[in-house]
């Protein structure tokens, strides 16, 4: 063992799968400190990796239960901007493939915007189906914010290719002929509505982003539309603009 380098075995504990290998047998009885780190980091990754199974397993639970009454396209459904004082609230549904796997996925608002960038390009290029509802500033002032978030989440089951057999959406109720449940907190117990939020919440701030070009006072790339002091200062200054929520306090103060 003595004659591979410690690059060597770095780069052949890549393929090690099991502490029953007979490579790893071999470098537990390596005294070398060097190679004693790079099993220790070994172990390390190999639990982490057994424990965001185990996660992913868990926020399975629900496809699962519903897969096993015979239902084959299983739509999960989330939003996204219910609380900005600007820009439109969206909504995403996503129905994934029976062997779908993807570690770490989690409710949007957990993960890192380079994470959720990263799976947002797994989702799509994954998915069976996908489809998004955008509803606006000048509807959300209409309807009211709960009304749209409904309408963005009908309008994102509306536009999937493959129509779902039951939904899974994430804690609101909506009048629909699908069957679906409603999930508290579902976009952090379950996988296809965490994809959903990740697609919701890439999409929109997509859209926020390209905002920020157009209407740059607001700085809208950074705060996405949420109520920071930057936004709130400028909205001081600058008074509100065409994407601004005008029901929304304090926009309706300006107005």
């Amino acid at each position: 063992m003595k004659t591979n380098t410690i690059k060597e075995i770095a780069e052949y504990l890549k393929k090690v799968q099991t502490l029953d290998d007979p490579f790893m047998k071999d470098l537990l009885n390596d005294e070398r400190k060097g190679v004693q780190k790079l099993v220790r980091q070994w172990i390390k990754e190999q639990e982490q990796k057994k424990a965001k199974r185990e996660k992913f397993d868990q926020m399975m639970k629900y496809e699962k239960k519903m897969k096993k009454q015979g239902f084959q396209h299983i739509a999960g459904i989330d939003e996204v901007g219910r609380g900005p004082l600007a820009g439109p609230v969206v909504s995403a549904a996503v129905i994934l493939p029976d062997h779908f796997y993807l570690p770490g996925i989690n409710d949007s608002k957990q993960l890192s915007e380079t994470k959720r960038e990263e799976f947002y390009e797994v989702i799509i290029n994954a998915a069976i189906a996908i489809g998004t509802g955008i509803i606006s500033a000048e509807e959300i002032d209409v309807v009211n914010i709960y009304e749209a978030t409904k309408k963005a989440m009908l309008a994102a089951i509306g536009t999937l290719d493959t129509t779902p057999d039951y939904c899974l959406i994430d804690a609101m109720k909506l009048t629909m002929p699908i069957p679906y449940t409603s999930i508290i907190k579902g976009d952090a117990t379950s996988v296809s509505i965490a994809a959903a939020s990740i697609v919701a919440k890439v999409t929109r701030d997509r859209l926020m982003k390209q905002y920020g070009e157009e209407y740059p006072e607001y700085k809208f790339e950074n705060n996405m539309g949420y109520g920071t002091k930057e936004h709130l200062l400028a909205l001081e200054k600058y008074g509100p603009c065409p994407i601004h929520r005008k029901s929304f306090a304090p926009i309706k103060d300006f107005v």
